[in-house]
């Protein structure tokens, strides 16, 4: 994982409608799949780590909740927002 500060930039100026725009539904589905992803990867080699997948678990439902958000108000918005970052759904 790159630096964290630059990560976050990036995904703000791709998925944000300003580049310090770090609030909006979209952005913060883009920031907790980034964790997401970089917990998986973690567990695959930590096979034992329990605190870490708990924290997975709750980072994967708050995704969950914010995407029904988003779909609930901007459909469009969140078809776009899944086929960019590539979750099945």
């Amino acid at each position: 994982m790159s630096e964290p500060k630059a990560l976050t930039a990036e995904i703000v100026g791709k998925f944000g409608k300003s580049t310090v725009d770090t609030g909006s539904t979209e952005v913060q589905v883009a920031l907790l799949t980034e964790r997401i992803n970089h917990l998986t990867e973690h567990l695959r080699e930590h096979k034992k780590d329990h605190h870490s997948r708990r924290g997975l678990l709750k980072l994967v439902g708050k995704r969950r909740r914010l995407l029904d958000y988003l779909r609930d108000r901007d459909l469009e918005g969140y078809r776009k927002l899944i086929a960019d970052l590539g979750l099945r759904r």
